[in-house]
């Protein structure tokens, strides 16, 4: 019996020990993993810091508003191109949109675009956020707000997937226009689910017209 015992306690060790136990959510952080053909993103949002943003971004996931949608864009910096930016969404698809929210300036919520960083796309108004969204790789200081500049809402950072953010922004890009030109992803990375991992999925309970099939056309009689 006493030549049995050194090997039988690793072996009750290992079974009673959980290794592969997810990690728990931290306070004020709620995770959500993208699935993409890319590869999955884990993101950590800031529901503490950047509430609005936040309660807006896990709307979209909650009500399946982001499947189907794309990574579209990816913003290198023409002197260092491994850096930059890549922007996902519903792009212009206004059937997936909610109201628009209110920007919470960095200055305010104390969160830097430093690499990882999750934050809000908008239009040339700042409180414009809504279905669109951003991930720096390498920090973005001119995300940031100063000064009478609000900047954009940063709301929370990648827990796991750089590899796959940096092989998104290393893809063949062309057309766009303005800001955009040259941005454009020519063959966009499919979101094809986004998934709380932490909390309950609250939907808004709103229409979703996007998924509403649109009447076949009856093919014309000719006489």
């Amino acid at each position: 019996m006493m030549i049995l015992r050194p090997v039988l306690l690793p072996l009750i060790l290992l079974a009673t020990t959980p290794a592969d136990a997810a990690p728990k959510q931290q306070a004020g952080l709620v995770r959500v993993r993208l699935v993409t053909s890319a590869g999955p993103i884990v993101l950590a949002l800031d529901t503490r810091r950047a509430p609005i943003t936040s309660a807006n971004f896990l709307a979209y996931v909650d009500d399946g508003r982001f499947e189907g949608t794309e990574f579209y864009r990816a913003a290198r910096r023409k002197t260092e191109p491994k850096f930059g930016f890549i922007q996902g969404g519903i792009a212009t698809d206004l059937r997936r949109s909610l109201a628009p929210i209110r920007l919470e300036p960095t200055d305010r919520t104390g969160i830097r675009h430093l690499s990882g960083t999750l934050s809000m796309a908008h239009s040339t108004h700042p409180d414009s956020g809504m279905g669109n969204f951003v991930i720096t790789v390498g920090a973005a200081p001119g995300m940031d707000a100063r000064g009478d500049y609000r900047g954009y809402a940063a709301f929370g950072h990648v827990v796991s997937g750089m590899p796959v953010v940096q092989k998104i922004l290393s893809l063949p890009t062309g057309g766009g226009k303005e800001a955009m030109r040259g941005q454009m992803i020519l063959r966009p990375v499919k979101i094809l689910r986004a998934e709380r991992i932490d909390g309950v999925a609250k939907p808004t309970g709103l229409v979703k017209p996007w998924l509403i099939a649109l009447p076949k056309k009856k093919p014309e009689l000719r006489r």
